[in-house]
This record gives C-alpha cells, structure tokens and sequence, in this order.
C-alpha cells in the first residue's frame, strides 16, 4: 500500500487565526509605541514573524531585539487562543477521516514550537498529528519549501505523495517548490491567488475528502 502524507498549515487551516493574529500585533505595536495596521497585516500573512518585524519596523527595533519582539507577540496570541479556542470548521473530523484512511499527517507551521503546542492541546484528535515543524526548524521561511520538505521527511514520505493545506500564497507556493500536492482553502487570501500555484482550492476544509486528496496526489506524482 502507498503511503501518503498530508502536511497541515496551522493559522488559516487548523487555526482560525486572523483575528487572533491582528489582534496580538496591534497589541505588540501598542505596547512599544509603534504602527501596525490591519492591511500591513495582511500583507505579511504566513510569514514569521521575525521576518515581519524586520520587515514592518526596520530600524526602529534594533536586530538585537527582534527576539524578544517575536516571543512577546506569540505569548499574546496563545493568550488569545487559550480563552476561546477558533478551531477552522472541520478541521478536527478531517484528521480523523485522514488518519482512519492510513495517511501519515504533520503540522508544518512558520509560529514557533509554542504555538503548535497550544493547538495540539485543544484539538481532540491532535494524536493523530505524528510530526510537526515550526518556523525556529527551518532556516529559511515559505515560500521556500524548507519546512514542507522537513515535515515530510519526518513523515517517511515521499514530499511527492504529500498534499499540503495552505491558506496563505507563500504557502501554496513552498508546497509546489517542495513538488508536494499544494491544496488552497479561502478565507485569509482570494481564491484567485491561490488558484495561481494549484487548481485544487476549496472554501471549507469539510470540502475535502481522504479519497480525492489521495488521487490528487496520485495524479501530482505521476501516478
């Protein structure tokens, strides 16, 4: 039997994280007297947020406290998280179905080893999760195909007989460079974009059904 791998993002595909996000940077912009706005947000969505920091407030935060920045707006997101958990609708019965069909399935995230463990402790079927990598993994961030490359190897997959679910456009994009089976699901980005780097996007994860990734994928490695 052909073993298969799904990779999961997490803000935007497990997580229904926009708000969460936004409001944790807001939060951090506040707290050192610096700006932030919903469309710069948006704009960096599925980046780190070591590269955001860099990148929204250049010189104004010094390189030697780009660390400390990240780490103080990841505790207020999980903060966020932990008072009402913003599962994506179907997220939880579509690892189940994916598990119950013998895929190997993984979390490869651009957040830190932290976040992914406040999610693995409010999803029910977070044991069926074997193999996670997070943003710290991984020296260079999506679009690069490093952390899809490193989740399935974790796997024992083939990045060929994976899909991977992606809401962001420097997702779907890693997962074409890794030649994984990238899947876009709508909400964080237009369906257009993402139908740039793969025909398969759905508006809800209840779309998607163990039997059509697996031919999907089939179809993506050649088979």
């Amino acid at each position: 039997m052909i073993r298969r791998g799904v990779i999961f993002d997490m803000d935007g595909v497990l997580v229904d994280s926009y708000d969460a996000h936004l409001h944790s940077w807001l939060r951090l912009a506040e707290n050192h007297g610096l700006e932030m706005t919903e469309e710069d947000f948006a704009r960096s969505f599925g980046r780190t947020s070591r590269e955001i920091i860099r990148e929204q407030w250049g010189a104004r935060v010094q390189d030697s406290d780009i660390a400390a920045f990240d780490a103080e707006k990841e505790a207020l997101y999980r903060e966020v998280l932990l008072a009402d958990f913003p599962e994506m609708d179907g997220a939880d019965d579509l690892i189940a179905a994916l598990h119950a069909a013998g895929f190997a399935i993984a979390i490869g995230s651009s957040g830190p080893r932290e976040n992914i463990e406040t999610v693995l402790q409010c999803l029910p079927h977070a044991g069926c999760i074997t193999a996670t990598v997070n943003g710290m993994d991984v020296r260079h961030g999506k679009p690069a195909p490093d952390v899809f490359l490193q989740a399935a190897g974790k796997l024992g997959v083939d990045p060929r007989l994976c899909a991977v679910v992606e809401d962001a456009r420097h997702g779907v994009d890693a997962a074409r460079r890794a030649g994984s089976l990238p899947i876009g699901i709508t909400g964080t980005t237009d369906r257009a974009i993402l139908e740039q780097f793969t025909p398969h996007v759905v508006d809800s994860l209840r779309e998607l059904t163990p039997q059509d990734i697996a031919r999907w994928i089939d179809e993506n490695a050649g088979g």
